[in-house]
């Protein structure tokens, strides 16, 4: 029982009751993709936080410190990320090797595991894998939040959708880290010359020897600029508005553009939040005298967000053969340096989070 109460529900009855909406949020988001399940948590954070920002949030029990239907629903069991967004890919990896559930492997084509586009519809093992994984998601997360996050603040969801990429593929027999092409973990060049390797099972199907997170956003310098840029952004918006999420409910939900195909859309969303925390935790005015401050310290853990997401997708994307997430893994050492720094007694603000 008091384990029950330490993970913020009152009653055992509370606790089922959310894991059995897990449950039903990670199947949801196996059934419609996990990028389009993610496209709606963005959604969902914006209608969350203008509903703050005129005060009828009205409803309890939000996460991450957001309040309404922000933690609710955008970061609650029907489209938190840890729960529907990491049982989509889990349920993707899973399918990827079950004859019928994904389409095959194309000629030229990254690995099935990975396409996270990809509505995996109404088969019930799939959905269940998917809804498996919803209620691992919940579970890690609150025991996290519970009892790691309140000594040292960081963004415990963001590390679940980390955490819970790499037991899916511990679990469906996929390689932890792949087998680097070229000269290394962190070496494109394979991707950029065109080289192939087979398939998996030995076919005459081909795959790229070296698959890159996003084609169109990987090099060094492109990350950096796009990091500044959406930092930036993402400081204005927790400046002027006070809401640390807004800025990353806006990079989640344009990413429904590059869902529908719409070429060289910039993914941003780990980017804009640690912009938005860093701002806000480093500097005791951010809306007043400290402004010009606030808005480059931004800047920087924007750029910081994105060179830390390209080096994940280096390490554990690029060479392997299931989505394991860059920007989850980006978001969780950015807020966690943020945490360290708050223990130090550097930051103005204990936690990452300005509520």
């Amino acid at each position: 029982m008091s384990a029950v109460l330490q993970l913020g529900f009152d009653t055992p009855t509370a606790l089922v009751y959310w894991l059995i909406a897990a449950f039903g949020g990670g199947a949801f988001g196996a059934a419609i993709g996990a990028l389009p399940a993610f496209c709606f948590t963005g959604f969902a954070v914006i209608a969350g936080e203008a509903a703050n920002a005129i005060g009828i949030s009205g409803v309890e029990g939000a996460e991450l410190g957001a309040s309404g239907i922000t933690g609710l629903v955008g970061f609650g069991p029907v489209f938190g990320p840890h729960i529907s967004f990491a049982a989509g890919a889990a349920a993707a990896a899973y399918a990827a090797k079950k004859e019928g559930a994904m389409p095959p492997q194309e000629d030229g084509g990254y690995h099935p595991g990975k396409d996270i586009a990809y509505a995996l519809g109404t088969r019930p093992d799939v959905l269940a894998v998917g809804g498996a994984f919803g209620i691992f998601g919940a579970l890690c997360n609150n025991v996290l939040a519970t009892f790691v996050a309140s000594a040292v603040a960081f963004d415990t969801i963001a590390f679940t959708v980390f955490f819970s990429a790499l037991l899916h593929r511990v679990v469906f027999g996929y390689s932890l880290f792949g087998s680097p092409g070229g000269s290394g973990y962190f070496d494109m060049t394979p991707f950029e010359n065109g080289e192939e390797v087979a398939a998996d099972g030995g076919s005459e199907v081909m795959r790229p020897a070296v698959e890159p997170w996003l084609p169109h956003q990987y090099t060094w310098g492109n990350v950096a600029m796009i990091g500044l840029v959406a930092g930036l952004l993402g400081g204005f918006l927790v400046i002027s508005t006070g809401s640390m999420f807004l800025g990353f409910g806006i990079s989640a939900a344009s990413l429904t553009f590059l869902n529908l195909g719409v070429e060289k859309i910039p993914v941003t969303h780990h980017m804009t939040l640690p912009a938005s925390a860093g701002a806000a935790a480093l500097v005791s005015d951010p809306s007043g005298s400290g402004q010009v401050v606030a808005i480059i310290i931004a800047g920087v853990f924007g750029m910081a967000g994105a060179l830390i997401g390209e080096a994940g997708q280096r390490v554990f994307y690029a060479h392997g053969d299931t989505h394991v997430d860059p920007p989850a893994f980006a978001i969780f050492v950015c807020t966690l340096i943020i945490g360290v720094l708050g223990v130090a007694g550097v930051t103005q603000r204990g936690l990452f989070v300005p509520f």
